[in-house]
Protein backbone atom coordinates (compact mmCIF):
# COMPACT_ATOMS: atom_id res chain seq x y z
CA UNK A 1 0.00 0.00 0.00
CA UNK A 2 1.47 3.39 -0.91
CA UNK A 3 0.62 6.95 0.11
CA UNK A 4 -1.29 7.56 -3.10
CA UNK A 5 -3.73 4.67 -2.57
CA UNK A 6 -4.13 4.93 1.21
CA UNK A 7 -3.48 7.49 3.88
CA UNK A 8 -4.82 10.11 6.23
CA UNK A 9 -4.49 13.81 6.92
CA UNK A 10 -5.73 16.16 9.63
CA UNK A 11 -8.44 18.63 8.61
CA UNK A 12 -8.87 21.97 10.40
CA UNK A 13 -11.85 21.82 12.76
CA UNK A 14 -13.14 24.55 15.07
CA UNK A 15 -13.44 22.66 18.37
CA UNK A 16 -12.56 19.00 17.84
CA UNK A 17 -10.11 17.12 15.61
CA UNK A 18 -11.05 15.89 12.16
CA UNK A 19 -9.28 13.34 10.03
CA UNK A 20 -9.70 12.60 6.33
CA UNK A 21 -8.90 8.98 5.49
CA UNK A 22 -8.74 7.20 2.14
CA UNK A 23 -7.94 3.70 0.85
CA UNK A 24 -8.90 1.30 -1.90
CA UNK A 25 -10.35 -1.38 0.41
CA UNK A 26 -12.55 -1.04 3.50
CA UNK A 27 -10.09 -2.96 5.70
CA UNK A 28 -7.28 -0.61 4.63
CA UNK A 29 -9.53 2.39 5.34
CA UNK A 30 -10.00 1.13 8.92
CA UNK A 31 -6.24 0.62 9.30
CA UNK A 32 -5.47 4.14 8.05
CA UNK A 33 -8.15 5.55 10.38
CA UNK A 34 -6.47 3.83 13.33
CA UNK A 35 -3.01 5.05 12.35
CA UNK A 36 -4.35 8.57 11.82
CA UNK A 37 -6.11 8.58 15.19
CA UNK A 38 -2.90 7.48 16.89
CA UNK A 39 -0.93 10.18 15.04
CA UNK A 40 -3.43 12.86 16.15
CA UNK A 41 -3.01 11.70 19.76
CA UNK A 42 0.78 11.75 19.46
CA UNK A 43 0.92 8.13 20.53
CA UNK A 44 4.37 6.53 20.83
CA UNK A 45 4.76 2.82 21.57
CA UNK A 46 7.54 1.12 23.49
CA UNK A 47 9.70 -1.15 21.35
CA UNK A 48 9.15 -4.19 23.60
CA UNK A 49 7.33 -6.31 24.59
CA UNK A 50 5.26 -6.90 21.46
CA UNK A 51 1.61 -7.74 22.16
CA UNK A 52 -1.37 -9.00 20.14
CA UNK A 53 -5.10 -8.78 20.68
CA UNK A 54 -7.96 -10.28 18.66
CA UNK A 55 -11.32 -8.59 18.37
CA UNK A 56 -14.65 -9.30 16.71
CA UNK A 57 -17.18 -6.52 16.21
CA UNK A 58 -20.70 -6.54 14.73
CA UNK A 59 -22.77 -3.56 13.66
CA UNK A 60 -25.36 -2.44 11.12
CA UNK A 61 -23.16 -0.49 8.68
CA UNK A 62 -19.57 0.47 7.86
CA UNK A 63 -19.78 3.79 9.71
CA UNK A 64 -20.97 2.21 12.96
CA UNK A 65 -18.37 -0.53 12.61
CA UNK A 66 -15.64 2.10 12.15
CA UNK A 67 -16.74 3.99 15.27
CA UNK A 68 -16.79 0.72 17.24
CA UNK A 69 -13.33 -0.23 15.96
CA UNK A 70 -11.70 3.10 16.80
CA UNK A 71 -13.51 3.19 20.17
CA UNK A 72 -12.13 -0.26 20.95
CA UNK A 73 -8.62 1.00 20.20
CA UNK A 74 -9.19 3.97 22.52
CA UNK A 75 -10.35 1.53 25.22
CA UNK A 76 -7.13 -0.49 24.87
CA UNK A 77 -5.04 2.68 25.16
CA UNK A 78 -6.91 3.99 28.20
CA UNK A 79 -7.50 0.79 30.18
CA UNK A 80 -4.65 -1.53 29.17
CA UNK A 81 -2.23 1.26 28.16
CA UNK A 82 -1.36 -0.42 24.87
CA UNK A 83 -1.49 0.74 21.27
CA UNK A 84 -1.16 -0.96 17.91
CA UNK A 85 0.94 -0.34 14.82
CA UNK A 86 0.09 -3.39 12.73
CA UNK A 87 -3.37 -4.67 11.83
CA UNK A 88 -4.78 -7.78 10.17
CA UNK A 89 -8.37 -6.68 9.51
CA UNK A 90 -11.07 -8.72 7.78
CA UNK A 91 -14.50 -7.24 7.17
CA UNK A 92 -17.35 -9.37 5.87
CA UNK A 93 -20.63 -7.50 5.54
CA UNK A 94 -20.98 -5.81 8.95
CA UNK A 95 -18.65 -8.09 10.91
CA UNK A 96 -15.05 -7.12 11.64
CA UNK A 97 -12.46 -9.65 12.76
CA UNK A 98 -9.02 -8.30 13.48
CA UNK A 99 -5.72 -9.24 15.01
CA UNK A 100 -3.98 -6.17 16.38
CA UNK A 101 -0.22 -6.07 16.98
CA UNK A 102 1.43 -3.46 19.14
CA UNK A 103 3.15 -2.67 22.41
CA UNK A 104 2.70 -0.83 25.70
CA UNK A 105 2.36 2.94 25.41
CA UNK A 106 5.40 5.08 25.95
CA UNK A 107 3.54 8.40 25.65
CA UNK A 108 0.31 10.02 24.46
CA UNK A 109 0.62 13.77 24.02
CA UNK A 110 -3.07 14.61 23.38
CA UNK A 111 -6.20 12.92 24.71
CA UNK A 112 -9.04 11.79 22.47
CA UNK A 113 -12.25 11.40 24.48
CA UNK A 114 -14.44 9.76 21.82
CA UNK A 115 -15.02 8.98 18.18
CA UNK A 116 -18.14 10.77 16.93
CA UNK A 117 -20.76 10.12 14.26
CA UNK A 118 -20.71 13.81 13.22
CA UNK A 119 -21.04 13.86 9.38
CA UNK A 120 -19.56 10.35 9.30
CA UNK A 121 -20.05 8.65 5.93
CA UNK A 122 -17.88 6.11 4.12
CA UNK A 123 -18.09 7.14 0.46
CA UNK A 124 -16.68 6.18 -2.90
CA UNK A 125 -14.16 8.87 -3.85
CA UNK A 126 -12.09 9.51 -6.94
CA UNK A 127 -9.43 7.02 -5.85
CA UNK A 128 -11.32 4.52 -3.69
CA UNK A 129 -13.07 4.87 -0.35
CA UNK A 130 -13.01 8.04 1.74
CA UNK A 131 -14.27 9.05 5.16
CA UNK A 132 -13.98 12.04 7.46
CA UNK A 133 -13.89 11.29 11.18
CA UNK A 134 -14.42 13.84 13.95
CA UNK A 135 -12.91 13.11 17.35
CA UNK A 136 -14.15 14.65 20.60
CA UNK A 137 -11.19 16.02 22.54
Amino acid sequence: MNAETAGYMEIEHTADWELKVWALELSDLFEQAALGMYALAGMVLQSRPRLSRSIELHNVDSESLLVDFLSELLYFSEVEEIGFDSFDIRINECVLNATLHGAPLETISREIKAVTYHNLAVKEGVSGLEVRIVFDV
